[in-house]
């Protein structure tokens, strides 16, 4: 029997490779260290993979070996930008547990301090975003008008990034009036220069690149338990000062409104912000306009109140400018702690990424993490992955000194 092959040519219809790609850790398009494994259909985003880790400075464990004051400037380092919450957070806590009441005052000028730093976070991020999209001039301008915030920082409390503005029972520095007067024109000026950048980012071109973009919508917002900004704009009405609230936000909540959209996308994410920056004008405008008399701190040393604080434990809750923050703080009694827990807004939001970034273009990658205002160095965590057995566990810091230690006595 003959068999003839056929010289006729069949064109059959594959699926494009997969291709993956790694994107970070180190690059230009990001702002701090993060691995993002991109697996690409041609330029379509189809799966992401998150590792983190790049920068973990082990702060809990290191609060834990210290005083409750050494501990307070310890933890204002976990991040540059929303220092002050981290300091509130903790401090709430230790009042909680110490039954240490504030005075009015105190708790005005923490909240001034609060919204000062929000308007100050989210033009950052307006300046990154800006940048990320290629409008450098915008980028520029937007950290002009940010430099103003930072300035009145150092006037009031002499730094203009780590404010060390909180003690127990109250704050360090009071508020002139001469200072009241100069936030107020200060207050002017951020409200002229953000509605000119608001008009930039309502820009044809700026639209057409930012809208529907990374898109989240309300149900996956909830799922996924999203906070601050990033919930805000996929039309999720959440806002610790409004739904829990703390320092003098009780008082101040008919002057200000809580920001949604409901769109999802990077454009969306971005509105808030800008919206949310007038809204915590609003909000020192009201401070200054009610600002109480009185005393801004307990005339009895720190150290005294320290050492009276009770074994207890608290959790305290902030609206930090990136959303939720949490703390558990456990005290031994002593003047020290037993733990300390810290969940940042970022953790929460990290989860997202995959949600938005699929269905897009590797060149989209920049924007749409920018767009939830990333903060990894107060997010990472370490986790002991056995690669043999493939299993991760938690250990605690005094094994994984040992384990550190067995491996230098075996090099």
């Amino acid at each position: 029997m003959v068999v003839k092959r056929s010289t006729e040519r069949t064109e059959k219809e594959v699926e494009y490779t997969r291709l993956r790609i790694p994107f970070g850790p180190v690059h230009p398009a990001l702002k701090e260290p993060v691995l993002l494994r991109i697996s690409v259909r041609g330029e379509e985003i189809i799966d992401v993979d998150m590792t983190l880790g790049h920068v973990h400075r082990g702060i809990e464990s290191l609060a834990e070996g210290r005083n409750l004051i050494q501990t307070l400037y310890l933890i204002e380092r976990i991040c540059g930008i929303c220092s002050h919450s981290h300091t509130t957070c903790f401090i709430q806590a230790l009042e909680e547990i110490g039954s240490i009441i504030p005075s009015e005052r105190a708790l005005y000028l923490r909240t001034l301090i609060f919204e000062m730093e929000r308007i100050h976070s989210h033009l950052l991020l307006l300046g990154v975003m800006a940048y990320e999209i290629g409008f450098d001039t915008l980028f520029m301008f937007t950290w002009h008008v940010r430099e103003k915030i930072l300035d009145l920082f150092e006037k009031i409390t002499g730094n203009r990034i780590h404010h060390a503005m909180n003690t127990i029972g109250g704050v360090r520095w009071d508020l002139t009036s001469q200072m009241a007067g100069e936030v107020k024109a200060y207050m002017r000026e951020i409200e002229k220069s953000t509605k000119y950048i608001h008009s930039a980012f309502t820009d044809g071109t700026v639209e057409k690149r930012i809208c529907n973009l990374g898109v989240l919508d309300y149900n996956d917002a909830i799922k996924l338990c999203v906070v601050g900004p990033t919930a805000r704009g996929s039309g999720v009405n959440i806002d610790v000062r409004k739904d829990h609230p703390y320092a003098a936000y009780d008082e101040l909540k008919g002057d200000f409104s809580v920001i949604t959209r409901k769109d999802g996308d990077v454009y969306a994410r971005t509105e808030v912000r800008i919206f949310e920056v007038f809204e915590s004008i609003n909000i020192i405008k009201a401070i200054l306009d009610r600002l109480p008399n009185g005393s801004i701190r307990p005339e009895e040393n720190v150290f005294r109140i320290m050492k009276r604080i009770p074994e207890g434990e608290a959790v305290s809750l902030v609206e930090a400018p990136r959303g939720e923050l949490l703390y558990f703080v456990k005290t031994d009694g002593k003047g020290g702690l037993i733990r300390l827990k810290v969940r940042t807004p970022t953790f929460s939001n990290l989860l997202s990424l995959k949600r938005m970034l699929v269905g897009c273009e590797i060149a989209d990658i920049p924007v749409i993490v920018a767009s939830i205002d990333p903060c990894l160095s107060c997010t990472n965590r370490v986790t002991i992955i056995n690669q043999e057995k493939g299993k991760s566990k938690v250990i605690d810091m005094d094994s994984l000194r040992r384990m550190v230690r067995r491996k230098w006595m075996r090099r």
